[in-house]
């Protein structure tokens, strides 16, 4: 789950990360009574969307009077940002975070991570802030920093001096950017956050260390004991069809093609998918239905799938270990019937009462797809997906 800037500010400013003042708009009256009370004579106005790179989109604007303040509002409130993280969709932007022009003597990158591939905490700064990190990694490796922490064992503070060195940073803050490092990484370790990013964090003219902007993204599988931080939660910056099936307990990823897919087990879900693309298709989504798919659930995650106007053909492909093959039938022919559906079906099953399974489609009458492979299966739905799309099918 992610935040929106304000809202990650808020959270580390209570860690003793030091921010600029600032306040949270919805109007362009909002947003001019902000800088009045923020007062001074420069304001940045933030559009706040779940992305980086708001910036390139045109979705930060720095105003240097009222109506600056005002037209900014305006512009931005309603806009629909595209960013390289939003995708050609974009995000909608329906707040905005007014806050304090900074004047910024050198500009840094700092952010932890969960590195799943080391099994630690990964702690990255660099010198060179205010650009994308992906980019730098590219064509400057040797410019990123980056440190492991043991999680049994916490951040050391002499990681801490160790970053803030790499960083570049006058020996008199030193001991504030210690501060800050350490005040991020308990956020991070109180909060379940599965990352934590600051960019910029600069250094002002009055030598003080400030975050500029903060991302934070936390582990939806821990929001249970975070129940300040899932009040958060912006749904109308997610993908309706993941807030749907996460409200139902279904693992659920949108995609970009045209073959919905309903599988059970991550593993399954990502071999269907490459055998798709394999046969030339594009699949919709990942869907895990999990181990207890009962026909109740079946018909959950059949609507997740139809619910995707895009979807041209479905493929559902069950592996029956837990799960019983008669139990995932029943529940299809079930939807099927249910739900009227006008696009084509293929279904692939395997494993415990699999014949059963079968028998229930075959004697359904309804007209659904058969496969006995997963390669069978792929190629099947490809053909039912080209073949709507020849008939000019929507």
């Amino acid at each position: 789950m992610d935040i929106h800037e304000y809202q990650a500010k808020e959270i580390l400013s209570g860690y003793g990360v030091k921010i600029a003042e600032g306040g949270l708009a919805y109007s362009p009256e909002d947003a001019i009574q902000r800088a009045r009370e923020i007062g001074g004579h420069v304001w940045a106005v933030k559009a706040q969307i779940h992305s980086g790179a708001r910036g390139k989109a045109g979705g930060i604007k720095i105003c240097k009077t009222h109506d600056e303040v005002e037209a900014a509002a305006e512009y931005l409130l309603g806009k629909r940002l595209v960013t390289h993280q939003t995708g050609p969709a974009g995000k909608v932007c329906s707040r905005l975070y007014v806050e304090a022009g900074t004047e910024i003597a050198k500009e840094l990158y700092f952010s932890f991570l969960v590195d799943r591939s080391a099994e630690r905490i990964v702690m990255i700064g660099s010198s060179q802030g205010g650009m994308d990190i992906e980019e730098l990694a590219v064509s400057n490796p040797g410019a990123i920093t980056k440190i492991h922490i043991e999680p049994a064992v916490g951040l050391q503070d002499y990681q801490a001096r160790q970053m803030a060195f790499a960083l570049g940073l006058d020996a008199e803050i030193i001991s504030h950017a210690v501060k800050t490092i350490r005040g991020c990484y308990r956020a991070l370790r109180e909060l379940d956050c599965s990352m934590l990013e600051i960019n910029p964090l600069v250094v002002t003219s009055n030598n003080e260390l400030l975050a500029l902007d903060a991302k934070m993204g936390f582990d939806d599988n821990a929001l249970f004991r975070q129940q300040k931080i899932s009040e958060l939660r912006d749904k109308s910056q997610e993908d309706p069809r993941e807030m749907a099936a996460a409200d139902r307990g279904l693992s659920y990823v949108g995609l970009d093609g045209d073959i919905g897919c309903m599988i059970n087990g991550a593993g399954l879900a990502m071999a269907t998918m490459d055998m798709i693309k394999l046969a030339g298709g594009e699949p919709a989504n990942f869907l895990d239905v999990g181990g207890g798919a009962s026909p109740e659930r079946t018909e959950k995650a059949f609507r997740l799938v139809l619910a995707d106007s895009n979807v041209k053909a479905m493929l559902v492909n069950i592996f029956a270990g837990i799960n019983r093959c008669d139990w995932i039938a029943e529940g299809v022919v079930h939807a099927v019937q249910k739900l009227d559906m006008k696009i084509p079906l293929i279904v692939r099953l395997s494993g415990t009462n699999v014949e059963e399974g079968r028998r229930i489609i075959a004697e359904s009458g309804l007209p659904i797809i058969t496969a006995e492979t997963l390669a069978e299966a792929a190629e099947k739905a490809v053909q039912a997906r080209n073949a709507v799309v020849s008939k000019g099918g929507c």
